[in-house]
């Protein structure tokens, strides 16, 4: 089974942004869904935007790329503001990053 498109969306404008490979960059997201107990392959564009804000902020300051909290929190405004979100997995995101302990918006 291929990766979602979302998941295929997020590791492309990384890549694009940041001086990260094309494995170092699908890697790096991968590692972020893996910590949130999603997958690639169903990844949606809502979890996708949460994982930006949440999540990869952090694992790209690991790999040490500038601004990556800016980075991510346009990534997922743009995400979002392309439609590509759905409104009905907005309550599940949020039950995952409370149970990690990341809080909700």
């Amino acid at each position: 089974m291929a990766d979602s498109a979302a998941f295929d969306w997020v590791c492309n404008a990384l890549q694009q942004a940041t001086r990260l490979s094309e494995l170092e960059t699908r890697g790096t997201v991968r590692i972020a869904l893996k910590q949130a107990g999603l997958d690639a392959r169903q990844a949606t564009p809502g979890e996708m935007a949460v994982l930006l804000e949440k999540l990869l902020p952090g694992e790209l300051a690991q790999r040490a790329v500038e601004g990556a909290a800016g980075l991510c929190q346009e990534l997922a405004a743009r995400l979002r503001s392309q439609g590509l979100e759905e409104g009905g997995d907005h309550a599940r995101i949020e039950s995952v990053f409370r149970r990690l302990g990341g809080g909700g918006h």
